[in-house]
């Protein structure tokens, strides 16, 4: 196991990169933000980093990852949502809670329809924020504010963003049902590049790349 960072100007991961071969890991599992997280993702790719699995923050998520090409193919990156995911009023069927608020399509189609674009986890998050107290006011009747905090420590549902569920204990208020989506971008039939959402099982679109091939 090899622990490293770097500097937060780097753009030259050469050396970073040699000492990560060095180790001869099965996976990297990287931080950081999108410049340096497609930098360095597209110097793996140069230097034929033999590794199995790819994973860093930010960059994936963001669609203009997709200008590394083939050095985008692979990589894996986490999301605290995405529009292709697979919450849907059937998936919270079979997983027995109750569904709440627009589909995926529904919200995703609005949103398009004001701004022009399709909405990221930034926009999803906060209308989820929204839906979720409109259902607590729905379910207490009432707009005070004991009835309502009581209404979302009952809560258990699902929504186009995923799991809705409050810890009521020590870490009172945290969400505990809600997973972060972890996509990889993939090529599709076509040959273009397409994110994938590869997991939770609940949402996943496509069955991941591993081990990784350079």
């Amino acid at each position: 196991v090899l622990f490293e960072g770097y500097e937060k100007d780097t753009t030259d991961f050469g050396p970073f990169i040699n000492k990560i071969e060095a180790a001869k890991p099965d996976a990297i599992i990287g931080g950081g933000h999108f410049q340096d997280g497609s930098t360095f993702a597209k110097q793996l790719y140069e230097k034929k980093t033999a590794v199995k699995m790819v994973a860093v923050l930010v960059a994936p998520a963001v669609p203009e990852f997709a200008d590394l090409g083939d050095a985008a193919v692979g990589i894996v990156g986490p999301s605290q949502w995405e529009s292709l995911a697979k919450y849907s009023p059937e998936a919270a069927k079979a997983a027995g809670l109750e569904w709440f608020g627009p589909t995926i399509d529904d919200f995703v189609s609005a949103y398009k329809g004001k701004y022009g674009y399709e909405p990221g986890y930034h926009a999803a998050g906060g209308y989820a924020a929204g839906l979720v107290l409109q259902k607590a006011i729905e379910d207490a009747g009432s707009l005070d504010t004991a009835a309502i905090k009581s209404a979302l420590e009952k809560m258990d549902i699902m929504i186009f963003f995923g799991h809705i569920k409050f810890d009521t204990g020590d870490a009172h208020g945290k969400q505990l049902g809600h997973d972060m989506v972890y996509l990889q971008w993939q090529k599709d039939a076509s040959g273009n590049l397409v994110r994938q959402i590869v997991w939770p099982e609940a949402a996943k679109t496509a069955e991941p790349i591993y081990p990784l091939e350079r």
